[in-house]
């Protein structure tokens, strides 16, 4: 009754009045945001609200059901192995293996660059399984959005959800200027020649690119239409795109002299320098997230899902190992050339015709991204409405296409924005540390899973659960911090090691605790990630590992865009969860006949483990913090007090 009053009071403004409403119900339509007073009841009632919220959890049939029918339309299943196969090729397989490849073995690691890339392949597998088993699960278009809500609740799932979104709108627009360049290189042009110079404008922010802005148009039109169409294109262009690859590889290997191997490993790639070439290589497996957001739109997803996936990752993982021995074989790692190496290796051979290969390889490369991104982004966005914790209005799919029309044209216009104004080295440098965040996250949620299940587990098991997750976070947080607090004191990585010494034996303590003290509450229901609980908690210490290696600047940028989340949390979000989750629990209760209600009863049995993950990632900046600046301090102390002077750090390795 106090709604239709409510919304008769405000037709009494006339027109403006029933627009003003009718907008407002359309993004806010939750009881807190239908009038003023209600807002700030609201916002009074905060810390009750935030407490009710931090460990609420969703379920398997709230994801699968009740968010899914917010969209009104289904989106179409019409995707299988083979599409998610090429997604995740498309995803993965980007340009930065042209550049980072030389860049690695010229200044860290020498020809043993292909040891890098490999061990990070196999770290970035172990997170593909944990996500794997999630989207067969609980195949919905939110991915690491839905995963972490079911498993750690509202709270954690928003603000990793909310730090991805942000990344998504900064990524984009990267991508999309680096298409302008790698266009410009393949008609023999600077990237400027494409783009429009407004002086008025700051600078950086005055070279206008148009490309850029009809790439990202043409890639979100495409993904509106149709889906599979979007998969069909991305499945013949990633063929070529792979036998470009193959290409190159078979005529760098032709022209290879054995002898630039020698030696494999070069001095200052010994100790650390492997480790420092994998934390920067990771990256370049980095995209295969956004391809479990269509396992809404998978055909079969116990088949096609671990296919896909396990499978993309598979390839990836031995193309660019095959490429990194391609470019080493051609030329001494000392005369590689950064700036493009792949090309001017083949100069060197009289092979210049490669350069416009290798150039539209990168082109094809950079459109897959894209194209994956667009598909991905919006799926997210989507999932993240549908829980009204952002405007129920993005949820809406199209009854036509089956696409989320809304969300794709709003990230569309965000990364349209963006990428005609901003330079590409502002926007590489605002790329940041929330992948790793939520890889890590991931394989924490996968751990609570299988061996917490309200009303199953027991209260001594779950104390034994908390127990063996704050060793695993801890010890892995303490080495790692450790391990580069030391490292960047120590060119050649002597003594790095002593964090992992002291601290992994707690990794392994609590590993082997779960292994052996805590039973497993729930089994996968079709595909599982093998040898659990040691693969998912190698997944957490690899990315606490990759973690550590991020310099200050981009925690710091973390840290603003999880505050910018956290305020949109409190002002918006907990008020829309809350009060979705009271007409849910209403709804739930009147079809049990008042009868206790199962979803209410699994909150109260949440164990309190779920929240260790935000306080372990406050510690772990901590003490990362810490160390750098403790030795910092030892490193001028020592300086002050003897005359000698220490061994100078690589420039070329502090660039880098």
């Amino acid at each position: 009754m106090t709604i239709y009053h409510h919304n008769i009071n405000n037709n009494k403004d006339g027109g403006g009045g029933m627009k003003w409403s009718h907008i407002r119900n359309t993004f806010l339509p939750e009881e807190s945001f239908r009038s003023w007073g209600n807002y700030a009841r609201a916002l009074k009632d905060t810390p009750f609200r935030f407490k009710d919220r931090l460990l609420a959890r969703s379920s398997d049939t709230t994801e699968l059901l009740e968010m899914k029918a917010l969209s009104r339309h289904d989106m179409k299943k019409s995707l299988n192995w083979w599409d998610l196969l090429w997604f995740g090729i498309g995803a993965v397989i980007g340009s930065n293996v042209f550049i980072l490849t030389g860049l690695e073995a010229k200044y860290h690691v020498g020809p043993a660059v292909v040891i890098a890339y490999f061990f990070s392949g196999v770290s970035a597998m172990l997170s593909v399984f944990c996500y794997t088993e999630f989207a067969v699960d609980i195949p919905v278009a939110g991915s690491s959005f839905a995963y972490l809500r079911v498993e750690l609740g509202d709270f954690i799932s928003f603000i990793a959800a909310g730090n991805i979104l942000l990344e998504y709108v900064v990524g984009g627009p990267a991508f999309a200027r680096a298409w302008t360049y790698y266009f410009a290189a393949l008609c023999n042009h600077k990237p400027d020649d494409f783009r429009i110079t407004v002086d008025a404008l700051p600078e950086d922010y005055n070279h206008l690119d148009p490309i850029a802005v009809l790439v990202l148009l043409f890639i979100s039109l495409l993904t509106l239409t149709t889906t599979k169409g979007s998969s069909r294109l991305n499945s013949i262009a990633s063929i070529f795109h792979l036998l470009a690859i193959l290409v190159i590889i078979v005529a760098g290997l032709v022209n290879a002299n054995p002898k630039n191997y020698t030696p494999f490993t070069v001095p200052f790639g010994a100790g650390g320098g492997i480790f420092r070439a994998s934390k920067v290589v990771f990256f370049s497996y980095v995209g295969f997230e956004a391809v479990p957001t269509m396992a809404e739109e998978t055909e079969n997803p116990g088949r096609d899902i671990p296919i896909g996936l396990i499978g993309s990752m598979f390839i990836a993982t031995c193309l660019y190992c095959l490429l990194a021995i391609t470019l080493c074989l051609m030329q001494p790692y000392n005369q590689i050339n950064t700036n493009d190496p792949f090309s001017l290796a083949f100069e060197t051979v009289g092979m210049g015709w490669a350069k416009y290969l290798i150039a539209a390889a990168a082109l094809k490369g950079i459109t897959s991204v894209l194209l994956v991104a667009a598909l991905g982004q919006a799926r997210y966005l989507t999932h993240i409405a549908r829980t009204q914790m952002m405007p129920s209005w993005l949820a809406r799919v199209n009854e036509r296409t089956g696409t989320p029309v809304n969300a794709t044209l709003t990230m569309l216009t965000a990364n349209a924005f963006i990428a005609l104004f901003t330079s590409l080295d502002d926007l590489s440098n605002l790329l940041s540390i929330a992948t790793l965040f939520i890889f890590m996250l991931v394989a924490v949620a996968l751990l609570i899973r299988r061996y917490f299940v309200a009303g199953v587990t027991t209260k001594l098991d779950r104390i034994k659960l908390i127990v063996c997750l704050v060793l695993i976070l801890g010890s892995s947080s303490t080495a790692s911090a450790t391990y580069w607090g030391l490292n960047n004191q120590n060119e050649n990585g002597g003594g790095c090691w002593i964090g992992y010494v002291v601290s992994m034996p707690f990794w392994l303590i609590g590993t082997v605790g779960l292994w052996v003290f805590v039973p497993q509450a729930r089994s996968p229901k079709l595909w599982g990630v093998p040898l659990v609980p040691w693969l998912p908690s190698a997944s957490i210490g690899i990315n606490i590992f990759f973690l550590g290696s991020v310099d200050v600047n981009s925690f710091i940028r973390f840290a603003v865009r999880t505050g910018i989340v956290l305020v949109y949390y409190l002002l918006v979000g907990v008020h829309a969860s809350f009060d979705k989750a009271k007409e849910y629990e209403k709804k739930r209760i009147k079809e049990l006949h008042h009868d206790t209600n199962p979803f209410e009863k699994n909150l109260q049995q949440l164990p309190p483990v779920v929240p260790l993950a935000l306080p372990t990632a406050i510690y772990y900046v901590s003490v990362t913090w810490w160390w750098r600046t403790e030795f910092s301090h030892l490193q001028s102390t020592t300086k002050a007090r003897t005359d000698k002077t220490p061994s100078p750090i690589s420039p070329s390795s502090r660039k880098v």
